[in-house]
């Protein structure tokens, strides 16, 4: 997140409210109750706290850029949880992505 402008913020959302309208229930980190100003360790204490919940994880383009989300994947995989491209789910459902 950190790096893009507005933190990626309106490609999550995007993304976020189409698996909601398939049906997913959808744990995302732009959602997640930081505070005003957090740290990335923070973020990503919670952001982490997050991903053990769940049973996939969906990416978003370029997520090889970020930092936080090579430690999410490198984690879901190493838990054996599926790790999926946003794209290839939303095109699966017939939904153009942004």
């Amino acid at each position: 997140m950190s790096g893009y402008d507005e933190n990626n913020f309106p490609h999550f959302e995007h993304v976020t409210k189409k698996l909601r309208e398939l049906g997913f229930e959808v744990l995302s980190p732009h959602e997640a109750k930081v505070g005003e100003n957090p740290t990335w360790d923070y973020c990503m204490r919670v952001d982490l706290a997050m991903l053990l919940q769940a049973n996939t994880v969906v990416t978003l383009p370029n997520w090889e850029c970020s930092r936080g989300a090579s430690l999410e994947v490198y984690i879901a995989k190493a838990l054996g949880i599926t790790v999926l491209p946003s794209s290839y789910v939303l095109r699966f459902a017939g939904l153009p992505m942004p």
